[in-house]
């Protein structure tokens, strides 16, 4: 738990983003620990590798510690200028993966990325699709974001496969080392207008108003 005083030091432990059966929320060190030990128990089988930064082939406890040193060094150099909101994504069975959302000059580009890991006991029943419309909800319809980019290895089917059902476009491609070899990353955007016209799941947000300066959305007024 976060105290008040906390929350009202960094409101982003206030917010709240839902969908009919998720919760998305800023982690605290509980919920890091939860999260590190799923992860380790799984994300992907060890013959692939979804990620291009390698973190889920580090041996435990190497890998948990990695985990929350990364969260710990986002919440540190957080700036409205450049920011990387990671949200721990829960369900009735409790933490089940984290749905990221980053951006660079927000106020200017109006431009965000997302990124997000699902522990592979709650992967196949469609939370990868649920929680990335729920971040996506923060961006267009919280943030005022005008696009949103994602971007995955061709040998990754299931996240491809959502970035289509949410209306994603294809954006060329990127060639990548991965694990010491040449792999090939597809790049997508989503446009507000491809967003506004897509069909998606009710999403509602609390606590975002006194966020709104950290995320560098608040002079873009209520029309955003």
């Amino acid at each position: 738990m976060v105290g008040e005083a906390l929350r009202r030091l960094w409101p982003l432990f206030g917010l709240r983003v839902r969908t009919a059966r998720l919760e998305l929320r800023l982690p605290a060190d509980d919920d890091l620990a939860a999260l590190a030990e799923l992860a380790a128990a799984g994300v992907h089988p060890p013959e692939t590798m979804p990620f291009l930064s390698a973190w889920t082939d580090k041996p435990s406890p190497e890998l948990e510690r990695g985990m929350l040193r990364h969260h710990w060094r986002s919440r540190a150099h957080w700036t409205p200028g450049e920011w990387t909101l990671d949200l721990a994504v829960l369900a009735d069975s409790g933490h089940v993966g984290m749905q990221g959302i980053t951006a660079t000059e927000f106020a200017v580009t109006r431009s965000v990325g997302t990124g997000s890991w699902l522990g592979r006991s709650h992967q196949g029943h469609g939370i990868g699709t649920e929680m990335r419309a729920a971040v996506l909800h923060l961006a267009f319809a919280g943030l005022g974001a005008l696009e949103a980019r994602s971007g995955a290895f061709t040998d990754n089917p299931a996240s491809l496969a959502v970035s289509r059902r949410l209306g994603y476009h294809p954006e060329g491609h990127n060639v990548r080392v991965r694990r010491g070899q040449r792999a090939i990353e597809r790049r997508l955007v989503l446009t507000r207008d491809d967003w506004e016209a897509s069909e998606r799941p009710a999403v509602t947000v609390d606590g975002l108003e006194p966020c709104l300066e950290l995320f560098g959305a608040d002079t873009l007024g209520t029309g955003r």
